[in-house]
């Protein structure tokens, strides 16, 4: 197993760091695992780490006041998230869910905080997270209005595989059924046949426990061109 050392220095975010600025990263970073369906942290809940994700699959959500469950985002290996709450210094506005066994990197705010005033790469790698997580949350609300159940299970899959958000996920995506059917807000059958229609039209290829897409440009896009039908 890779040290701790290790993991800090293959981050998506440490390449873009000078050396003593890992060194400085490296003291204020901790690792922690959660037992899949483990709350990191509840809605309102203070926590505060900006914090990434070695192995394993976090979802974003919350319940409206209707009672209904919102699913926000899907992070998977290699992402990095809570970099607007720890900003903000405020409590979280979202529900944290561990959907398999996941293992964390978590940086403290005071860390944070000094990369965030004396990194010039840490501070350019933060302007690419934002505005990719900013498109992903438009996106979201457009396609939980206006597509259909399989657009949406395609989308999700499309999120997961998105380089900057997600970068060591790639192609290969370790999910089950179940947990994409809990981020794309659809049924377990829903998704399933949903996989199905998707790999018979070339787009993936579903193996036990895991999923390999072969053309993340079109499930991007599913949905688009056929007028959102």
């Amino acid at each position: 197993m890779n040290s701790r050392n290790e993991l800090v220095r293959n981050t998506v975010w440490a390449r873009e760091l000078a050396d003593e600025e890992v060194e400085r990263a490296l003291r204020g970073v901790s690792e922690k695992h959660y037992a899949k369906g483990s709350y990191l942290c509840h809605r309102g809940d203070r926590y505060d780490y900006w914090t990434g994700i070695v192995t394993g699959l976090i979802k974003m959500s919350s319940i409206a006041r209707s009672g209904k469950a919102i699913t926000f985002a899907g992070i998977g290996a290699g992402g990095w998230f809570g970099e607007g709450s720890v900003l903000k210094d405020e409590p979280r506005k979202y529900d944290l869910v561990a959907l398999r066994d996941t293992h964390l990197l978590m940086m403290s705010r005071s860390t944070f905080f000094w990369l965030y005033e004396n990194s010039v790469g840490f501070n350019r790698f933060l302007v690419r997270q934002l505005n990719e997580r900013l498109a992903q949350f438009i996106a979201s609300t457009e396609y939980e209005r206006i597509l259909d159940p399989k657009a949406r299970v395609a989308r999700n899959l499309a999120w997961l595989c998105n380089p900057v958000l997600n970068p060591d996920v790639k192609e290969l995506i370790e999910i089950t059924q179940e947990e994409l059917a809990l981020l794309a807000g659809v049924s377990r059958p829903v998704a399933n046949r949903s996989l199905q229609a998707l790999e018979e039209e070339g787009l993936l290829r579903v193996e036990h426990g895991r999923i390999i897409v072969a053309d993340v440009e079109r499930l991007g896009d599913y949905g688009a061109r056929s007028g959102f039908e």
